[in-house]
């Protein structure tokens, strides 16, 4: 069973390193080469639950050979509620774009802002999700938007299942030693995961209907991630 540390990012100009869970096997990427349709690669899916006093993030991997899903690193990114709107948004902005170069992800999943009911909230929330998505769209890396409610179907069954169910099956699927914490790093998590279960139904109905899915994922540069 592997247990997530807490990790902080940010918290005005402090820099902190990237963590990475123990037997993760390091960040590399797998050779691209010969892959065919039916081939699974090896993945890294970076997920981030968008916030401007505390954005979760987690790194999942999926391993070409046998499918399985590992945590490779989580935590979040701080912000001083007391600083000033523009500085908090520049860290924020930074510790994204060093996340984007340490974890080298394949994909990027960002909760979609679908309803809040406190409007001060739901600006700051959109503003950490539009950093969040323009930093990976900068690196050149996939993105994707998720719903919760999307999320929670992908992981629990149903969309409306409870925060602590999906808590609950990040940690199962994940064989996690213990619920990430916070909660933002939890569900940040979820994206990822959420995103690497649903990817292959994704591929195989865009293969059907004359789509790319099932092709490599071109990078920054024409690489592939």
């Amino acid at each position: 069973m592997t247990a997530i540390r807490q990790h902080v990012r940010g918290k005005r100009l402090r820099r902190a390193a990237l963590v990475v869970l123990p037997g993760c096997g390091g960040l590399g990427r797998s050779p691209a080469a010969g892959r065919g349709l039916g081939t699974v690669e090896r993945m890294f899916v970076l997920g981030i639950d968008p916030g401007l006093s505390r954005c979760g993030y987690g790194l999942v991997s999926r391993s070409g050979a046998t499918s399985a899903l590992a945590a490779e690193a989580a935590g979040v990114i701080e912000t001083d509620p007391g600083a000033a709107l523009p500085e908090r948004l520049w860290i924020v902005q930074r510790e994204l774009r060093a996340l984007m170069a340490e974890c080298q992800p394949t994909a990027v999943a960002v909760e979609r802002v679908f309803f809040q009911v406190n409007a001060r909230t739901a600006m700051s929330v959109g503003q950490a999700s539009g950093l969040a998505l323009a930093a990976a769209a900068e690196y050149g890396c996939e993105v994707v938007e998720y719903t919760a409610n999307e999320v929670k179907q992908a992981l629990v069954g149903y969309g409306s299942a409870t925060k602590d169910q999906v808590q609950r099956m990040v940690t199962s699927v994940l064989g996690l030693g213990e619920t990430p914490r916070p909660p933002d790093v939890a569900d940040a998590l979820a994206l990822a995961v959420c995103h690497l279960t649903t990817l292959p139904l994704r591929r195989a109905v865009a293969a059907a209907s004359g789509g790319v899915g099932g092709g490599s994922i071109q990078g920054r540069g024409g690489g592939t991630r």
